[in-house]
């Protein structure tokens, strides 16, 4: 069966809004009434959302939101908004994902820059090598290409 098919079924069972966010983020349609679990991607397509509406916020050392974030601040309030818990700071949150390769890594996931085996800082990526991030005290919430080889990336579980 196509999608063409299927779509009147879907925006009939689960409405024109719920029908259209399935499409968007491509999950499956719950049944009329049911909680259906967020999937790995709708929740990271999620975090990765609620970061770029951050855009402007201000660095703030140790701010978790939602009017101003440090680093790791920014990455836990997204992914909690989305319906997932990171510990607070970079290098705990590194040690909490999976850890992905370059070549795998996917929009949503977090980006660890570190120096040695220390993690120092933490991004959301945004694909095409950016991040959506909390720079350093005297800037703002921003997208910006990743400046370094020396990074991590890591998939929320």
């Amino acid at each position: 069966m196509t999608m063409r098919v299927q779509m009147p079924h879907l925006l009939a069972r689960a409405g024109t809004v719920s029908a259209l966010t399935l499409i968007t983020l491509g999950g499956p349609a719950p049944a009329p009434g049911m909680a259906a679990e967020p999937s790995l991607a709708s929740v990271s397509a999620k975090a990765l959302q609620i970061a770029a509406s951050k855009e402007g916020s201000p660095y703030k050392w140790g701010a978790q939101g939602p009017d101003s974030f440090d680093c790791s601040g920014l990455t836990r309030y997204s992914y909690r908004r989305a319906g997932r818990t990171l510990p607070r700071t970079a290098a705990a949150q590194y040690r909490h994902t999976e850890h992905v390769s370059r070549s795998s890594r996917k929009d949503g996931d977090l980006v660890f820059f570190h120096s040695g085996s220390g993690v120092y800082h933490v991004g959301i990526y945004a694909g095409d090598d950016r991040i959506w991030h909390a720079p350093k005290a005297g800037t703002v919430v921003r997208l910006e290409r990743i400046w370094s080889r020396s990074v991590w990336y890591g998939r929320v579980p």
